[in-house]
């Protein structure tokens, strides 16, 4: 059936050449203009006919004696380099985008909400290690200054404008993490152009440090995906995607995950998921456990999934952070996020 489809799409357009323009066999329309080799684009033989979508040659035997090779080399270079692709893609990282606390070198949670940025540094720190800060101080008795950073001891910002200052000078100093930073806040105010400046510069500025700045990309994909301040593109949504995902941005992998499974590769969508559950992604088990379900995924395969994820997530926990939620150290940790960017 695919070969006599093939066969009627060649006789089809043997047609279209022979009764286009002035009704002669001789191709003088134009689309006789356009008869050119698909390899070389000669087109001084016969009904040699250019199918894009199938790569095809319907021309003179010296011609496909020619190019037939070249055409093979070239099927197996693409080949490849498919599968080279698929081994970066789908190769399992060693943590998740957030990477480690770098005070107590753990695991950071999934949920961002369970730990800090810093304006100085532009330093994650879990709650842990910034209550265990906030304590060593309080021990220490130091009043009327200003609580340092965890990390690397700069004064605490008492006010809006301070927090500001410190984000200006670490995107002076190009830290990609405040550049992207400052990418979401346009993005929240709705100045989308300079949002989309402000990731972009970060991509590139980790492209340069041959890294992936995994955030930023993902914040590219999405607005890829809603037009908003550029046009929408599916293909660098996906190359984003992809992107953010090869750095360990657990969301994006699940986005393509997804994706996927909309293209009707329950496949790749389940190696997607098993990648991000690995890394302590609870939509992704999710995911996962409804393909279990439907037969798409085998069982040793998602107890194996199951397992990794309680690992991961029992990598990031610790007595320290679970003191701290214990106190109500997220609500303690926002409330001082909220009180600082309006100058309480």
């Amino acid at each position: 059936m695919k070969y006599l489809l093939f066969a009627g799409n060649i006789a089809f357009h043997r047609y279209l050449l022979v009764h286009s323009g002035d009704g002669s066999e001789d191709g003088d329309g134009d689309i006789a203009d356009m008869m050119c080799c698909a390899s070389c684009g000669t087109a001084d033989v016969d009904n040699i006919i250019k199918l894009k979508e199938y790569n095809l040659l319907d021309g003179s035997a010296a011609c496909q004696k020619d190019h037939t090779s070249q055409q093979e080399r070239d099927c197996e270079s693409r080949s490849r380099a498919t599968e080279i692709h698929d081994d970066i893609l789908f190769r399992q990282p060693e943590s998740s985008h957030l990477g480690e606390c770098p005070i107590c070198l753990l695991p950071l949670s999934l949920d961002t909400k369970h730990a800090m940025m810093q304006s100085c540094c532009s330093k994650l720190i879990c709650i842990g290690c910034c209550c265990a800060s906030i304590r060593y101080e309080v021990v220490k008795m130091i009043k009327n200054k200003k609580r340092p950073c965890p990390f690397c001891r700069q004064p605490e910002p008492k006010s809006a404008a301070e927090i500001e200052l410190y984000k200006m000078k670490r995107r002076k100093a190009n830290d990609p993490v405040a550049i992207q930073e400052a990418g979401k806040r346009c993005y929240h105010d709705g100045d989308y152009e300079r949002a989309f400046e402000y990731f972009s510069k970060a991509v590139d500025i980790e492209a340069e440090a041959g890294d992936a700045e995994a955030e930023a990309h993902y914040c590219l994909s999405f607005m890829y995906r809603d037009g908003k301040g550029i046009g929408r593109d599916a293909q660098k949504r996906v190359y984003h995607l992809e992107e953010a995902a090869i750095g360990g941005h657990t969301k994006a992998r699940h986005d393509l995950g997804v994706h996927e499974v909309y293209q009707g590769r329950i496949e790749r969508a389940a190696r997607h998921f098993i990648v991000a559950a690995n890394l302590g992604h609870d939509a992704s088990l999710k995911a996962l456990r409804e393909l279990r379900a439907a037969g798409e995924v085998g069982h040793e395969d998602f107890v194996t999934a199951f397992r990794a994820h309680q690992a991961a997530v029992n990598a990031t926990k610790s007595r320290q952070r679970a003191e701290a939620l214990a106190i109500g150290a997220v609500q303690i940790v926002g409330k001082s996020r909220s009180n600082r960017a309006n100058g309480k």
